[in-house]
């Protein structure tokens, strides 16, 4: 998409968003995409080259929630999503309400989009960490601080501050790492992002990052964690199985295959008819403040206003 399109495309959203009082319910029901169309620009330099997934909230029952990603679906890209995302599809969207009556309206690359984020429905949104398909080159680490049942957002602002102080003291990390780590609020907990300075086959993982209580291996993950546990004021374990009262250090999303929330602007769901949170990138220093009340007083139109700076705090 030439660039003075895409400009011109974001100024005709924002003119959409500011005439809306809810930007999940800009037109009465749940749309999604008006509010990711914004946020999506932003979110170009870091989701380059890796496949966008997204999970469909439907409500309880037997039907469990629908899981959109490029290893089972046509993959999807950031740059195509920006491209499709216009106020004419979403008007598109508000006339048809299903795609199949709407094909006449839309593009192939809205289709898709369509597929991926649909109308009436809340969705988060994903990405591929190290691109989808087993066994390739990663070249991002993601550390999910997970939250067990009994455990407060308090506690994981704790455990991922900790955790970046175990990383940066970590002689043997500082070789193949590129720059700090990066840390975001996920709308309930923190995720922690490592750079590499170079792109490592998939065996650089499971040497050097991969838990493993069974045949532990020194990995750094396995240093950290052992490290945090002796710092932190909660119960904190390694690897992706949860306990009551403790917290995860979760590296297990890595590998390519695996998916991660986007940092920014993803909406975080208490269920299938409530957000209670919005992704948004933070600065190191913020980790050594009690602001667990001002991330849970992000809304998307708080997160709109403040997306320039926001953006800021991604990793180049």
């Amino acid at each position: 998409m030439p660039t003075w399109k895409r400009i011109m495309n974001m100024a005709s959203l924002r003119e959409l968003a500011a005439g809306v009082d809810d930007l999940v319910k800009p037109f009465g029901e749940i749309e999604v995409l008006l509010f990711y169309g914004l946020v999506a620009p932003y979110l170009a330099d870091f989701l380059h080259g890796r496949e966008i997934a997204s999970k469909i909230w439907l409500p309880k029952g037997n039907i469990p929630n629908i899981l959109k990603r490029g290893s089972k679906d046509k993959p999807l890209y950031i740059e195509d999503f920006i491209e499709a995302v216009t106020s004419e599809f979403l008007e598109a969207r508000q006339a048809f309400k299903d795609l199949k009556n709407a094909k006449s309206r839309v593009s192939e690359k809205q289709a898709l989009v369509w597929s991926y984020f649909v109308p009436r429905k809340l969705i988060d949104f994903f990405y591929a960490t190290n691109k989808e398909g087993e066994g390739r080159d990663i070249n991002r680490i993601f550390f999910d601080i997970d939250r067990g049942e009994g455990t407060s957002p308090e506690d994981a602002l704790e455990v991922a501050g900790l955790l970046v102080q175990a990383i940066r003291g970590d002689e043997e990390a500082q070789e193949f790492i590129k720059g700090d780590p990066f840390v975001a609020w996920t709308g309930g907990s923190f995720h922690v992002f490592l750079t590499l300075k170079h792109s490592q086959p998939t065996g650089f993982y499971d040497k050097y990052f991969e838990y493993s209580t069974r045949k532990p291996k020194n990995t750094l993950t396995e240093r950290g964690v052992a490290w945090v546990k002796k710092k932190a004021s909660v119960e904190v374990v390694g690897g992706h199985e949860k306990m009551r009262n403790a917290l995860n250090i979760d590296p297990s999303q890595t590998p390519s295959g695996k998916l991660c929330r986007v940092p920014l602007g993803s909406l975080h769901m208490k269920d299938a008819k409530t957000v209670d949170g919005v992704s948004i990138p933070l600065t190191l220093d913020m980790l050594e403040k009690n602001i667990i009340k001002e991330l849970e007083s992000y809304t998307p139109r708080r997160v709109l206003e403040e997306l320039p700076e926001l953006a800021r705090r991604l990793p180049s």
